[in-house]
C-alpha cells in the first residue's frame, strides 16, 4: 500500500490544513475532498485510507456517512474518523461501527494518527504469501464485520457465518488459525471444534473461542478437544489484537 490519504473535511478549516501538513511531514501524499458524497466519488484513484474530519458537520452530511458506510464493504478503504464525542455519535449512527478502523478525539494528535498509518503501510508491504489466513466462524455478522476491519490489517482473514459453512472452507481451504464463535445456533462452536479434531486432515489446526461467557463450565466443556485460547467478545481492540499475535508468536516459535 502507498502512502496516499483522502482525507474528507471542509477544506478551509484549520484542522484539516493541520492534518494535511502534519502527514505531509511523515511523507504522505494528501488529497483533500469537500465532505460530500460525490465529491469522494469523483476522485480519480482513491487511496485505500480515508481521513473523515468530522468538524463542523452536521445531519446535512447523513447521505455523505450513507456512502461511505455502503462503499466500505466493496472499496475495502480503511477509515479514520476525527471529531468530538456529539459528531462520532453523529457519524456512527449512520456508519457500522465494525467498519470503522479508528476512532481520535479532537484536537487530534496527528503524530498518533500517522503512526497508526504507518502500521497500516508497514504491514502491506508484507509479501502476500507470507500472511497468516484466519477464519473467523460467528452467525453474528456485525462481529464478523468488526473483526475483519480489526484483523485485516496484518492478516489475510476469512469469514464463515456458521459451523457449516465454515467447516466446507476448511475442506478446500488451508488456514493458520479459526476464531470460532462459542454460542451458535444449530452447530454451536464445541460441536464444530469436535468435527474439527476428528478430521484427519484438520486435527491439528488451531483453535481459538471467542466467548462471552468465561465461567469455568464453559471451558471444561471443551478443554479434551484442545482449543489454543479463550478470547472475551468484550476485549477491547488492542487487547484482542494483542492476544492473537502472541498467540502466532509463541506457535511458530514451537514450530
Amino acid at each position: 500500500m502507498d502512502k496516499r490519504v483522502l482525507l474528507i473535511g471542509i477544506q478551509k478549516s484549520f484542522m484539516v490544513n493541520a492534518i494535511v501538513k502534519g502527514l505531509e511531514k511523515e511523507e504522505y501524499q494528501v488529497s483533500t475532498v469537500a465532505p460530500d458524497e460525490k465529491a469522494v466519488d469523483a476522485v480519480p484513484d482513491r487511496p485505500r485510507i480515508y481521513v473523515l474530519y468530522l468538524g463542523d458537520l452536521t445531519e446535512e452530511n447523513i447521505p455523505l456517512f450513507s456512502y461511505l458506510d455502503e462503499h466500505i464493504d466493496s472499496e475495502r478503504f480503511l477509515l479514520y474518523l476525527v471529531g468530538n464525542n456529539e459528531e462520532l455519535t453523529l457519524a456512527t449512527t449512520t456508519i457500522g461501527k465494525e467498519k470503522i478502523q479508528e476512532t481520535y478525539l479532537r484536537p487530534l494528535d496527528v503524530k498518533l494518527l500517522a503512526e497508526h498509518l504507518n502500521m497500516v503501510v508497514d504491514y502491506s508491504a508484507v509479501d502476500e504469501s507470507l500472511r497468516k489466513k484466519i477464519l473467523i466462524i460467528d452467525d453474528d455478522g456485525a462481529m464478523l464485520r468488526m473483526l475483519r476491519t480489526w484483523l485485516s490489517v496484518k492478516y489475510h482473514v476469512y469469514m464463515s457465518s456458521s459451523g457449516k459453512i465454515g467447516l466446507a472452507f476448511l475442506q478446500q481451504n488451508a488456514v493458520d488459525l479459526v476464531l470460532l464463535d462459542y454460542e451458535m445456533p444449530v452447530m454451536s462452536g464445541p460441536d464444530v471444534l469436535k468435527e474439527i479434531r476428528e478430521n484427519s486432515k484438520l486435527k491439528d489446526l488451531p483453535v481459538i473461542f471467542l466467548t462471552a461467557k468465561d465461567d469455568k463450565e464453559s471451558v471444561m466443556k471443551v478443554v479434551s478437544l484442545k482449543p489454543a485460547k479463550y478470547l472475551l467478545k468484550s476485549m477491547p481492540k488492542d487487547k484482542l489484537i494483542g492476544a492473537i499475535d502472541d498467540f502466532f508468536t509463541v506457535y511458530d516459535s514451537r514450530r
